[in-house]
Protein backbone atom coordinates (compact mmCIF):
# COMPACT_ATOMS: atom_id res chain seq x y z
CA UNK A 1 0.00 0.00 0.00
CA UNK A 2 2.69 2.78 0.75
CA UNK A 3 4.66 1.84 -2.66
CA UNK A 4 1.63 2.43 -3.99
CA UNK A 5 1.27 5.46 -2.59
CA UNK A 6 4.70 6.49 -3.36
CA UNK A 7 4.25 5.23 -6.98
CA UNK A 8 7.17 2.50 -6.20
CA UNK A 9 8.18 -0.83 -8.22
CA UNK A 10 8.42 -3.67 -5.72
CA UNK A 11 11.63 -4.53 -7.57
CA UNK A 12 12.83 -6.74 -5.20
CA UNK A 13 10.02 -9.26 -5.91
CA UNK A 14 11.27 -10.03 -9.43
CA UNK A 15 14.13 -12.08 -10.49
CA UNK A 16 14.94 -12.61 -13.52
CA UNK A 17 14.75 -15.61 -15.59
CA UNK A 18 18.75 -15.22 -16.03
CA UNK A 19 19.34 -14.97 -12.76
CA UNK A 20 21.62 -11.97 -13.61
CA UNK A 21 22.34 -10.35 -10.46
CA UNK A 22 20.09 -6.55 -10.42
CA UNK A 23 21.03 -3.26 -9.05
CA UNK A 24 19.09 -2.71 -5.86
CA UNK A 25 17.78 -6.78 -6.30
CA UNK A 26 17.55 -9.37 -2.84
CA UNK A 27 20.39 -11.15 -4.61
CA UNK A 28 22.74 -8.19 -4.59
CA UNK A 29 21.41 -7.70 -1.07
CA UNK A 30 22.58 -10.62 0.41
CA UNK A 31 26.00 -10.85 -1.34
CA UNK A 32 26.56 -7.02 0.70
CA UNK A 33 25.71 -8.53 3.42
CA UNK A 34 27.46 -11.78 3.10
CA UNK A 35 31.11 -9.44 2.36
CA UNK A 36 29.99 -7.85 5.24
CA UNK A 37 30.40 -10.68 7.65
CA UNK A 38 33.49 -12.12 5.82
CA UNK A 39 34.58 -7.83 7.11
CA UNK A 40 33.21 -8.96 10.43
CA UNK A 41 34.93 -11.88 10.79
CA UNK A 42 38.07 -10.44 10.02
CA UNK A 43 37.72 -7.54 12.43
CA UNK A 44 38.09 -4.98 9.16
CA UNK A 45 36.37 -1.77 9.66
CA UNK A 46 33.77 -0.89 6.50
CA UNK A 47 30.78 1.85 6.62
CA UNK A 48 27.53 1.12 4.47
CA UNK A 49 26.35 3.78 2.91
CA UNK A 50 23.09 4.43 0.43
CA UNK A 51 23.62 6.01 -2.71
CA UNK A 52 20.62 6.91 -5.27
CA UNK A 53 20.33 5.82 -9.01
CA UNK A 54 18.44 5.08 -12.15
CA UNK A 55 17.27 1.60 -11.97
CA UNK A 56 15.67 -0.35 -14.98
CA UNK A 57 13.91 -3.65 -14.86
CA UNK A 58 12.71 -5.78 -17.99
CA UNK A 59 9.05 -7.32 -17.55
CA UNK A 60 9.14 -8.74 -21.32
CA UNK A 61 10.58 -8.30 -24.23
CA UNK A 62 10.19 -9.66 -28.14
CA UNK A 63 11.49 -9.06 -31.56
CA UNK A 64 8.74 -10.27 -34.40
CA UNK A 65 9.24 -10.31 -38.17
CA UNK A 66 6.93 -9.99 -40.86
CA UNK A 67 3.76 -9.85 -38.47
CA UNK A 68 4.43 -13.50 -37.21
CA UNK A 69 8.11 -14.99 -37.11
CA UNK A 70 9.47 -14.69 -33.40
CA UNK A 71 13.54 -14.09 -33.69
CA UNK A 72 15.53 -14.39 -30.85
CA UNK A 73 16.92 -11.20 -29.41
CA UNK A 74 18.38 -10.04 -26.28
CA UNK A 75 17.38 -6.58 -25.38
CA UNK A 76 20.41 -4.40 -23.13
CA UNK A 77 19.75 -3.27 -19.78
CA UNK A 78 18.35 0.50 -20.25
CA UNK A 79 16.48 -0.33 -23.31
CA UNK A 80 13.66 1.38 -23.42
CA UNK A 81 10.54 2.64 -26.03
CA UNK A 82 8.26 5.31 -25.01
CA UNK A 83 5.15 3.25 -25.92
CA UNK A 84 6.25 -0.13 -25.29
CA UNK A 85 5.65 -1.00 -28.98
CA UNK A 86 7.15 0.06 -32.20
CA UNK A 87 7.43 -1.27 -35.87
CA UNK A 88 9.92 -0.28 -38.82
CA UNK A 89 12.90 -1.57 -40.90
CA UNK A 90 17.02 -1.19 -40.45
CA UNK A 91 17.66 2.11 -42.23
CA UNK A 92 20.97 1.89 -42.32
CA UNK A 93 24.94 0.84 -40.55
CA UNK A 94 27.20 2.31 -39.43
CA UNK A 95 30.32 0.94 -37.64
CA UNK A 96 28.36 -2.71 -37.33
CA UNK A 97 25.18 -0.51 -36.18
CA UNK A 98 21.83 -1.04 -37.35
CA UNK A 99 19.38 1.36 -37.26
CA UNK A 100 15.73 1.00 -36.92
CA UNK A 101 14.09 4.12 -39.34
CA UNK A 102 12.08 4.31 -35.75
CA UNK A 103 12.29 5.43 -32.01
CA UNK A 104 16.35 5.07 -32.04
CA UNK A 105 16.27 1.58 -31.95
CA UNK A 106 19.66 -0.07 -32.31
CA UNK A 107 20.59 -3.32 -33.71
CA UNK A 108 24.26 -5.27 -33.21
CA UNK A 109 25.15 -9.04 -33.95
CA UNK A 110 26.10 -11.60 -31.88
CA UNK A 111 29.17 -11.34 -32.94
CA UNK A 112 30.35 -8.05 -32.43
CA UNK A 113 28.85 -8.12 -29.04
CA UNK A 114 31.56 -11.73 -28.57
CA UNK A 115 34.03 -9.21 -29.94
CA UNK A 116 33.29 -6.16 -27.92
CA UNK A 117 32.48 -7.84 -24.22
CA UNK A 118 35.68 -10.65 -25.12
CA UNK A 119 32.77 -13.31 -24.48
CA UNK A 120 31.83 -16.73 -26.61
CA UNK A 121 28.15 -16.75 -26.84
CA UNK A 122 27.45 -19.57 -29.25
CA UNK A 123 23.52 -18.75 -29.85
CA UNK A 124 20.91 -15.73 -27.89
CA UNK A 125 19.49 -18.05 -25.94
CA UNK A 126 22.67 -18.98 -24.03
CA UNK A 127 22.50 -14.77 -23.93
CA UNK A 128 19.65 -14.84 -22.34
CA UNK A 129 19.91 -17.79 -20.03
CA UNK A 130 23.48 -16.83 -19.03
CA UNK A 131 23.80 -13.34 -19.46
CA UNK A 132 27.15 -11.26 -18.72
CA UNK A 133 27.41 -8.89 -15.43
CA UNK A 134 25.29 -5.85 -15.92
CA UNK A 135 28.55 -3.24 -15.36
CA UNK A 136 29.81 -5.35 -18.98
CA UNK A 137 26.18 -4.56 -20.26
CA UNK A 138 27.18 -1.51 -19.67
CA UNK A 139 30.37 -1.17 -20.79
CA UNK A 140 28.94 -2.52 -23.99
CA UNK A 141 26.55 0.62 -24.04
CA UNK A 142 29.23 2.91 -23.87
CA UNK A 143 31.49 1.36 -26.47
CA UNK A 144 28.54 2.12 -28.84
CA UNK A 145 28.65 5.82 -27.73
CA UNK A 146 25.44 5.74 -26.21
CA UNK A 147 26.62 7.59 -23.23
CA UNK A 148 25.99 6.82 -19.37
CA UNK A 149 22.29 8.28 -19.73
CA UNK A 150 20.80 6.84 -22.74
CA UNK A 151 17.87 5.01 -22.85
CA UNK A 152 18.65 3.91 -26.38
CA UNK A 153 16.98 0.54 -26.98
CA UNK A 154 20.12 -1.75 -27.72
CA UNK A 155 19.04 -5.45 -29.86
CA UNK A 156 21.37 -8.26 -29.95
CA UNK A 157 20.25 -10.66 -32.57
CA UNK A 158 22.44 -13.74 -34.22
CA UNK A 159 21.72 -12.08 -37.92
CA UNK A 160 20.69 -8.60 -38.95
CA UNK A 161 16.80 -9.02 -40.24
CA UNK A 162 16.34 -7.38 -43.36
CA UNK A 163 12.00 -6.77 -42.63
CA UNK A 164 9.66 -4.83 -41.46
CA UNK A 165 9.97 -5.54 -37.33
CA UNK A 166 7.84 -5.54 -34.53
CA UNK A 167 9.47 -4.69 -31.21
CA UNK A 168 7.45 -5.21 -28.17
CA UNK A 169 9.67 -3.82 -24.80
CA UNK A 170 8.02 -3.64 -21.35
CA UNK A 171 10.75 -1.91 -19.18
CA UNK A 172 10.46 0.64 -16.78
CA UNK A 173 13.75 2.87 -15.40
CA UNK A 174 13.23 5.03 -11.74
CA UNK A 175 14.73 6.73 -9.07
CA UNK A 176 16.04 4.11 -7.26
CA UNK A 177 17.98 3.88 -3.51
CA UNK A 178 20.80 1.08 -3.16
CA UNK A 179 23.34 0.23 -0.14
CA UNK A 180 26.97 0.16 -1.23
CA UNK A 181 29.96 -1.14 1.42
CA UNK A 182 32.99 0.99 2.09
CA UNK A 183 35.83 -0.65 3.64
CA UNK A 184 37.65 1.91 5.92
Amino acid sequence: MQRDEQNRLMDEMFSPISNQILPASIEERLELYRYRMELEDNNIKYKIIKEKFLNYRQFSFKLIQNKKDIIPAYALIYSTLPRKKTQGRIEFKDKNIHYLNRDEVRFVTLEYFNLICQTNYKNIKELIFNPPLIQKELSFREALACGNYSLTPIIIVEQIPHAKLSIELDAKTYEDVKEKLIVL
